[in-house]
């Protein structure tokens, strides 16, 4: 298969193409503000099948339905609270996914055999015209092979799916770069089942019995979970993945103890490069200390690099601060490195 290149800055009708593809029952990696998203049509089993086959995606791992219009969410969901109404009022358009309640029209593949559905009203605009131009609600999960670092551009999408899916739609880089904020509110009481940019004290000033899931419990095997990125291995690069926190001096000194002459990787603030590279010269910065936006959008990237290095060992330094922003990029942090976690 060939993958198109499709690029709305080049090309007037890219959108347009893309859409067609889309209604044919084909793939298209889209950008969102997240992340890129393989799309597909949500009311067609078929179409929603190759999503699954093309990423290598386990059976039971749920997909989201993106939409563009509020009328939608009625069309797809019911017994939709008040709560709920104001929330996605709220934060819609942008980086929040609610879990509902489905309706017959969302076939079962979609939703792993569930009876609740995740849906999202994305803010990228790209991401808008094509769920407009096709007319449909669009299955769209992270753009790259199962468990690989997500994608936050159509160069890394096509690291994992050229030649695997029918197109990639071109929205340049990635505001957010991480996932949506999966947010269930099938219960009495919203829960936050994957953090990402719309954070818990967001949610909290509007419902303010809102809480968060325990990220680190891993589900046992079997287990049917409600949201992507609760199960499974996610985001890992090729080398396998420590992450560190505590005061600079003693992470150094943690290194340097536990490397055992392997090719080391660093992924580390922008400010700390220079400290690392006594240590080795593969190092990946990823934003400033304070700068949690900075850090959530090149985290994948940064993953990413390492493997065009000759790595053999990652320790990725952090704050392990969990309030804000910080809870997305902890738990993203934390998965990558399969919770292999030292705090000096």
């Amino acid at each position: 298969m060939e993958t198109l290149r499709l690029d709305p800055k080049t090309d007037c009708a890219a959108v347009s193409k893309a859409a067609e593809i889309i209604k044919r029952g084909g793939l298209v990696a889209m950008p969102t503000e997240t992340v890129y998203g393989l799309a597909a049509n949500a009311c067609d089993e078929a179409a929603v099948k190759k999503i699954f086959e093309a990423k290598g995606r386990p059976q039971d791992n749920p997909l989201i339905v993106h939409i563009a219009d509020f009328s939608a969410l009625d069309e797809l969901c019911t017994d939709i609270s008040d709560t709920a109404r104001i929330i996605v009022r709220a934060f819609w358009p942008g980086p929040l996914t609610v879990i509902l309640k489905k309706r017959p029209v969302v076939p079962d593949i979609v939703t792993c055999g569930l009876d609740s559905v995740g849906v999202r009203f994305p803010s990228h605009k790209t991401a808008q015209a094509l769920i407009r131009a096709s007319g449909l609600p669009l299955a769209a999960p992270s753009a790259n092979a199962s468990g690989r670092p997500s994608p936050t551009s159509a160069e890394h999408v096509l690291m994992d799916m050229d030649g695997r899916i029918d197109a990639v739609l071109n929205g340049g880089e990635c505001e957010i770069g991480v996932e949506s904020t999966v947010l269930n509110l099938t219960g009495s009481v919203p829960v936050i089942l994957r953090p990402g940019g719309v954070t818990l004290e967001m949610i909290r000033k509007i419902a303010p019995d809102a809480k968060a899931a325990d990220f680190n419990r891993v589900p046992s095997q079997g287990e049917r979970v409600l949201s992507p990125g609760m199960k499974y291995r996610h985001y890992a690069p090729k080398a396998p993945v420590t992450l560190i926190t505590g005061e600079l001096p003693h992470v150094l000194r943690y290194i340097e103890e536990h490397s055992s002459g392997a090719h080391l990787g660093i992924m580390c603030f922008d400010e700390c490069a220079d400290d690392f590279r006594a240590l080795t010269p593969y190092i990946q910065t990823y934003g400033q200390r304070g700068d949690m936006l900075s850090q959530s959008s090149h985290i994948f990237s940064a993953l990413r690099a390492f493997d065009a290095e000759p790595v053999e060992k990652i320790f990725v330094y952090a704050t392990g601060d969990t309030h804000g922003l910080g809870m997305a990029i902890n738990n993203r942090l934390s998965k990558a490195a399969g919770f292999d976690i030292v705090n000096v």
